[in-house]
């Protein structure tokens, strides 16, 4: 199954029903919770580079609706860490949807902004933790090497973009799993078109400079590994 890299996600039209993509962003929590799997991944990655002393500090590109952002803050905190977490994403629907979300959970470290990652380049910000969710499948050979050489710039401690494994198995089981949700999101649909347009792990290996590693995952997972080399 050769890659749809020119595929467009309905979430992603300028003119998407504003009711379904509500509803999109609404059921998301649901969905990555179940396929994403950064639980496993903070407690293996993201907390080990958290400071012990100190603010640490998380950022999350491409954040959406900005559950996987809350989430990883509720994690943190629930461990004792003093972490500001941070979600940024250009598209001012998706802003505007997770400010007013997560505004009335009372997380004064949990910040949503618009803005690029080469924005946050540009003004010389720097997180212990830089992360992506479902952002890698969107991008081509060129964004992608923006995307990278962003998170080197910004990363102190580690990072770690996540995303789908294209696969015939994939397609089915998600097609099969979130008919329910056929009518009712874009969840669905889109989910499929991620699933045609995301990357193999060899593919991902012919375009990623090192020292940046790629990992597989289960189920149907691509993990994109960065740790900066210890300073002398």
């Amino acid at each position: 199954m050769l890659r749809a890299e020119t595929a467009l996600e309905e979430m992603d039209r300028e003119d998407a029903d504003p009711v379904l993509l509500h509803r999109t962003y609404a059921q998301f929590p649901l969905v990555n919770a179940i396929v994403s799997g950064w639980g496993g991944l903070y407690r293996e990655l993201i907390r080990p580079a958290l400071p012990t002393r100190g603010q640490g500090s998380i950022l999350d590109i491409g954040c959406g609706g900005g559950d996987i952002t809350a989430a990883l803050a509720r994690r943190a905190r629930r461990d004792g860490f003093d972490v500001r977490v941070t979600g940024i994403d250009p598209d001012k629907r998706a802003h505007r949807y997770a400010t007013a979300a997560h505004r009335s959970r009372g997380a004064p470290a949990l910040e949503f902004r618009r803005a690029t990652s080469s924005d946050l380049v540009a003004a010389g910000e720097s997180f212990d933790v830089v992360l992506s969710n479902h952002v890698l499948h969107h991008l081509g050979e060129a964004e992608l090497e923006g995307l990278l050489a962003d998170s080197v710039a910004l990363a102190r401690g580690v990072a770690v973009h996540g995303d789908i494994r294209r696969s015939r198995t994939a397609l089915l089981l998600f097609g099969a799993a979130t008919l329910p949700l056929a009518r009712t999101s874009f969840i669905r649909r889109d989910g499929l078109t991620s699933i045609r347009r995301s990357y193999l792990p060899e593919e991902l290996r012919a375009v990623v400079p090192p020292p940046w590693q790629v990992l597989g995952r289960r189920p149907y997972r691509n993990l994109l590994l960065y740790r900066p080399e210890p300073r002398p």
